[in-house]
């Protein structure tokens, strides 16, 4: 016996969501033999951009009944059947949580069938429900309802069950009630972490660091650890005993206190590059010719004038970003290309000024700056201390603080050790996140 389920939920942080919307079918492997379809009403406001998506509002649920009323019928239609879910974790997660806020402790077996799908269709070119709902032919309605994606998956689960003529794979993919599911050890220990950006550490029974990781949500990420398959999430879920965490506000804080405290502790479980974690560079500087032209080259040294990429895809992606945002000229870009501005020494320092202009706004060689960002709490502001092109360290100041004095910051930040992958991984952040504020510094 199988419950086909799809939830909706508020949205929020990791483990503070409520449902909003339920969906279950009671199938028998032929046909639905019950079905239990309601509105919830979560006690807790929906996240804007979830409400928009579904279209469930605050004011929809106020008459709906709330968990407690439904949870009898829920654990009634479930009884003896297989969860299936499209993303089965996710619902399961969900309930659970709703469950355990009750005093109850809700198990089911699970079978997902984005897993499943895996298996018996793997060439399929996206494994979503609305993807491989439309290229399988399978009519959707109520998308983002807790409904109309039910009866979707109802769909796409009955297609698949006649493809598994000789039921082996399903019965691979069904986990069982705890699996993917958190002991109570676990619970207390992912139970007081923050859902919000910096470092953790996963500690064995000895207090030794067996993992270090960074992430934007701590508590979720985690749980992601110890709710993953995998040998390396497998080990971890075994050995970790405590985990402790240290909140940056800023992300590329955590990134560059990860990688530095990885590369000092060198845990059991994380993989630390002994070596650059670029691959190629790209040369700002002027090598023999009128215009500076900007072709990427295998190279792992990060000399002057250079910008360092992790593959010829980022680099070649980065000249074709900035050439349209400084509007190069196509002699920049290729030596066969010709200076529309005539071959001239003016021309040519005209380009190569809005080349520069690009290598400057990217690079920190030879500055003396700030990069601020959020900080831990509000009223806060976090930075990152950068002097003669290199990494010094990080720190917090207040938001009405003055941040651009070298020696003050100088004072109160925690230094941190540079090297070519500090730069590389700043550099790297910047060219993705216009977040970060740049202070140029007075000494």
């Amino acid at each position: 016996m199988y419950a086909i389920l799809d939830i909706e939920s508020t949205g929020g942080k990791y483990n503070e969501e409520g449902i909003t919307e339920i969906a279950i079918h009671r199938f028998d492997g032929h046909q639905v033999v019950d079905k239990f379809i309601c509105l919830v009403n979560p006690e807790r406001e929906i996240q804007p951009f979830v409400a928009k998506l579904t279209g469930i509002n605050n004011k929809m649920l106020r008459s709906a009944p709330k968990f407690h009323e439904v949870a009898k019928r829920i654990v009634e239609i479930t009884e003896d059947a297989v969860l299936v879910a499209h993303n089965a974790q996710f619902d399961y997660r969900i309930l659970r949580t709703e469950f355990r806020r009750l005093g109850y402790d809700f198990q089911r077996k699970t079978l997902c069938t984005v897993d499943l799908s895996k298996q018996l269709i793997p060439d399929a070119e996206s494994h979503s429900l609305g993807k491989l709902a439309r290229s399988l032919g399978i009519p959707m309605s109520d998308r983002h309802r807790a409904n109309g994606d039910a009866l979707a998956t109802l769909k796409l689960f009955k297609l698949l069950l006649d493809k598994d003529s000789d039921k082996k794979i399903i019965t691979e993919v069904i986990r069982e009630e705890t699996h993917g599911e958190l002991s109570p050890t676990q619970l207390d220990m992912v139970f007081d972490l923050p859902s919000e950006t910096g470092v953790y550490y996963m500690h064995d029974k000895d207090g030794q660091i067996i993992f270090i990781g960074k992430t934007k949500d701590i508590k979720k990420r985690v749980n992601q650890h110890f709710t993953n398959v995998g040998k390396v999430a497998r080990k971890l879920q075994k050995e970790t005993k405590k985990v402790t965490y240290e909140k940056t506000g800023s992300e590329l804080i955590a990134i560059l206190k990860a990688y530095l405290e990885q590369k000092k502790n060198r845990p059991r479980y994380n993989h630390v590059s002994k070596g650059k974690l670029f691959t190629h560079t790209i040369d700002f500087s002027q090598n023999g010719t009128e215009h500076i032209m900007l072709a990427p080259e295998k190279n792992r040294s990060l000399e002057h004038k250079k910008l360092a990429f992790n593959g010829i895809e980022s680099a070649r992606s980065f000249v074709k970003k900035v050439s349209e945002e400084f509007d190069f000229c196509p002699a920049s870009l290729e030596t066969d290309n010709k200076c529309p501005k005539a071959i001239n020494a003016p021309g040519a320092l005209e380009c190569n000024e809005k080349v520069l202009s690009a290598f400057e706004k990217y690079s920190i060689q030879d500055k003396n700056v700030a990069l601020t960002d959020q900080g831990r709490h509000v009223g806060e502001r976090s930075f990152i201390l950068i002097k003669n092109g290199r990494l010094q360290g990080f720190g917090f100041v207040e938001l009405n603080h003055q941040i651009n004095n070298i020696h003050i910051l100088e004072s109160i930040m925690t230094p941190m050790r540079s090297d070519e992958n500090t730069t590389f991984i700043i550099e790297t952040f910047l060219r993705k996140n216009n977040r970060l504020k740049t202070i140029p510094l007075t000494s």
